[in-house]
């Protein structure tokens, strides 16, 4: 029997950050799960289905980093997650990269029951943001951490999309620092 949670949705989440909610039919997450079509519908029943819990899932795995980060660095975290974030995130394989940069934009264009999922998770990672320990610059209220959060997903985004790895370097340079202030020099 397929364990769908540790099986089917990171597989699920592979597939949807590759190729977008359009650009990904059932069969392509079959296969990704290395399963066949009909084992996808015992546990979805339709794309969007698979898409929100996917969607879930990862918000999830990003939630469960951070608090990786806190509990491995301590008073260190923040500064240690942000420079993570710039450089493993942008330049992973988008398959691998973070849903909170991968699939909002799917998300804008879906229903609003994936709409709903995803602003619950967001705040969900946020409020895991403002929880952890005391951290230099860390965001202190929901407000700062959305802030934090959307800039790092858009310099990721931004990194990715141009064509110059100077540029990107500069792009996450620049984030960075906006984000540490004088902890960078």
């Amino acid at each position: 029997m397929l364990d769908w949670k540790t099986k089917f949705l990171p597989a699920s989440g592979r597939a949807f950050r590759k190729g977008g909610f359009a650009g990904t039919g059932v069969d392509a997450l079959a296969k990704e799960a290395g399963v066949t079509s009909g084992a996808f519908y015992v546990h979805f029943g339709s794309k969007d289905d698979a898409f929100r819990e996917a969607l879930k899932h990862g918000m999830d795995d990003l939630r469960g980093g951070i608090r990786y980060f806190q509990a491995e660095h301590g008073a260190d975290w923040w500064p240690k997650f942000v420079r993570f974030y710039l450089s493993v995130k942008r330049t992973c394989d988008l398959s691998e990269g973070c849903t909170l940069q991968t699939l909002p934009t799917e998300v804008a264009r879906s229903g609003h029951e994936s709409r709903t999922a995803f602003e619950s998770a967001l705040l969900e990672v946020a409020q895991a943001v403002v929880d952890g320990p005391a951290s230099p610059h860390m965001p202190e209220n929901i407000d700062a951490a959305c802030a934090a959060l959307a800039a790092l997903a858009g310099a990721v985004t931004l990194a990715r999309a141009v064509d110059s790895t100077t540029f990107a370097d500069q792009i996450a340079a620049a984030t960075e620092s906006a984000l540490l202030g004088p902890l960078c020099a």
